[in-house]
């Protein structure tokens, strides 16, 4: 069964989804929470024992159905790829939970969606070949497509609208992609692609330019990078909560490919197209995260705020990954779990703040006071201390490994200044946001206030996601060293354990 084992983070999701469909989970809602719940603790597991497999007997490659690359589908699992399995499916389990207090019943199929879209996301992760991954992306677009209209109004209609049109732009730009790299190297397989691309000659390095740039366009827009990162403020604040912090690992799916492709098939070794698009990527990063921190100065509402954090967040990432060395890498491996996890406690946190807001509800003003504000306020403040990157918890330990890796490549002088004086602003803008919501307040009689208590299963979803970020300051040598072998599987390509089967 070990040897299958590859292939069931994407085939446990689709199948848990089809069964989130029939009775009796598709008419007791009681039914299809329990099931919902259930089997996102077993996808947990599944990805957890691949892990576990992995760092036991090295890299696997999966070719199903013992077709072999180039002509069949291959599923490839490293480190980095299975880590962001787990990451993805424990995020799905925790939004599950918190879904449970009601939040699934105000819309038609949320858990199959949620489900459909963890197929999608896994298989991104998973896939060895870039056709494959054009077809999981379209799996988890169209899962987001229904989601983002869960619970709709005519605000939510206008940014899904928005979010439809530029991935439908985005997937036929990736069509037209392939076509060219299949045209010219003969092969979509990431292996076969990085082997062959290093011998093109004339004309035919021109053509594997022109696909590779827009590979790296399709990428940087799912990532977020500007200028093609407009959609995603007004997407994930128009969006239900939960699945605003379900998509907190969408836009690390763009992050990957790029890391995946950057440098594999685009590697320092790969010939004329090395290090292709660096310096492009770098100052697009960096301007990502200027125009992300001046969208959190200037947003309204919190769930605005906390979506111009992902933005920030996605160019901090872009711009390690565009160094191409393995401590920047490393770095980023580590800064990405944690941003993932504290953006989507965040977004779920503000709607327990707007839940007890009355009209105001996100909104940065003056309203009604939170009425649990001790329970929701030490969450708010832990995850924004740690967006920040402020001790003692996982953003200063990722802020100060970010820090000594642009220093220990020279890229420093620029960075630097960017990246901390963004830090400086997002701490005023965070602070001033969490004041003037808990503490400039038009009631001060707190207890004539009739709120519903928030529900314990929301109250749980996230502490669990808040509590990552201690977590991974406690055991932060071990994560660490893990984030480096990571990474050093991912720029010195070790030999693969190759493993077939009947699937």
């Amino acid at each position: 069964m070990m040897q299958h084992i590859v292939v069931f983070p994407i085939l446990f999701p689709l199948f848990s989804a089809l069964l989130l469909l029939l009775p009796p989970c598709g008419k007791s809602v009681k039914a299809r929470r329990f099931a919902s719940v259930g089997l996102a603790a077993i996808s947990l597991i599944i990805n957890i024992c691949l892990l576990s497999h992995v760092l036991d007997i090295g890299t696997l490659t999966y070719a199903i159905g013992n077709w072999q690359a180039p002509f069949g589908i291959v599923l490839h699992a490293d480190l980095l790829a299975v880590t962001l399995t787990c990451l993805a499916s424990f995020l799905s389990l925790c939004c599950i939970v918190y879904s449970c207090a009601g939040d699934d019943a105000k819309g038609s199929f949320f858990h199959p969606l949620v489900h459909f879209l963890l197929m999608g996301v896994c298989g991104a992760f998973l896939t060895g070949d870039l056709f494959n991954l054009f077809v999981f992306f379209e799996v988890l677009l169209i899962a987001s497509y229904s989601l983002l209209m869960h619970a709709a109004d005519k605000h939510n209609t206008r940014g899904a609208l928005h979010y439809v049109i530029l991935n439908l732009v985005g997937s036929a730009i990736f069509l037209i992609a392939l076509g060219t790299m299949y045209g010219v190297l003969g092969s979509l397989n990431i292996q076969d692609v990085a082997a062959r691309i290093s011998q093109l000659t004339n004309d035919d390095v021109s053509l594997a330019k022109i696909g590779g740039s827009l590979l790296l366009i399709v990428f940087a827009l799912k990532a977020a990078l500007l200028p093609l990162h407009m959609w995603l403020p007004n997407t994930y604040s128009n969006a239900m909560p939960v699945v605003a912090a379900l998509f907190a690992i969408m836009t690390k799916v763009g992050v990957y490919s790029i890391i995946r492709v950057y440098n594999s098939i685009f590697s320092p070794g790969s010939g004329p197209l090395g290090a292709m698009g660096q310096d492009v990527l770098w100052f697009a990063a960096l301007a990502t995260i200027v125009v992300g921190t001046i969208g959190v100065l200037a947003s309204k509402d919190l769930r605005k705020l906390v979506a111009n954090l992902i933005v920030v967040s996605a160019g901090t990432l872009i711009a390690l990954v565009s160094l191409q060395q393995m401590q920047a890498t490393a770095a980023a491996i580590y800064y990405l779990i944690h941003s993932t996890l504290v953006c989507a406690a965040l977004f779920l946190c503000v709607d327990l703040i707007a839940s007890q807001r009355g009209k105001v509800a996100d909104r940065i003003t003056t309203g009604r006071p939170v009425k649990q504000g001790l329970l929701i306020g030490v969450v708010f403040f832990a995850a924004a201390l740690a967006v920040i990157g402020m001790p003692p918890l996982s953003g200063f330990v990722g802020k100060i490994w970010i820090l000594k890796a642009t220093y220990q490549q020279g890229d420093y002088a620029l960075f630097w200044p960017i990246y901390l004086v963004a830090s400086l602003l997002i701490l005023v803008g965070v602070t001033r946001a969490g004041s003037i919501v808990f503490w400039q307040n038009t009631s001060k009689d707190i207890d004539k206030i009739d709120v519903k208590p928030i529900h314990k299963f929301k109250v749980w979803a996230v502490y669990i996601l808040a509590g990552v970020s201690p977590f991974m300051v406690i055991f932060a040598k071990p994560i660490t060293d893990f984030c480096l072998q990571a990474a050093m599987q991912i720029h010195q390509n070790p030999a693969v354990t190759q493993l077939t089967g009947g699937l």
